[in-house]
């Protein structure tokens, strides 16, 4: 019966325990994780950062509310970047809803802007 050492995918070094281990400790795991991430396009990463400041936006802008109203000044006051977005969701009416993941809003007339914050179970 021919055994094969498993190795830490961070350090090289052999691994004991676990037939599904992948590193020796914690800070192997993070070293590796961290050296992936590093490795994403600055591309991908700038587009993160704005996707997650405009969640952050819509979130403390609508704060403990089911829904608020808000003028779409106030968006741009706080560096809200309407390119970009996550998804749209359209409803029966025919409204469309843009997210920032799980916040969005609706434009409504005189620019002003529904914010909402879209069920787990939708």
């Amino acid at each position: 019966m021919e055994t094969t050492t498993r190795l830490c995918l961070a350090c090289g070094k052999p691994l004991k325990g676990r037939t599904d281990k992948k590193f020796c400790d914690d800070y192997c795991r993070n070293a590796h994780n961290n050296k992936n991430k590093a490795e994403e396009p600055l591309v991908v990463k700038e587009l993160w950062q704005v996707l997650k400041k405009n969640r952050r936006i819509l979130e403390e802008m609508l704060g403990a509310e089911e829904m608020i109203k808000q003028p779409r000044t106030k968006f741009i006051t706080k560096g809200f970047q309407f390119n970009y977005h996550t998804h749209q969701y359209t409803n029966k009416k025919g409204n469309i809803y843009t997210f920032c993941f799980e916040y969005g809003y609706l434009s409504l007339e005189g620019d002003w802007l529904l914010i909402v914050k879209r069920s787990p179970n939708i």
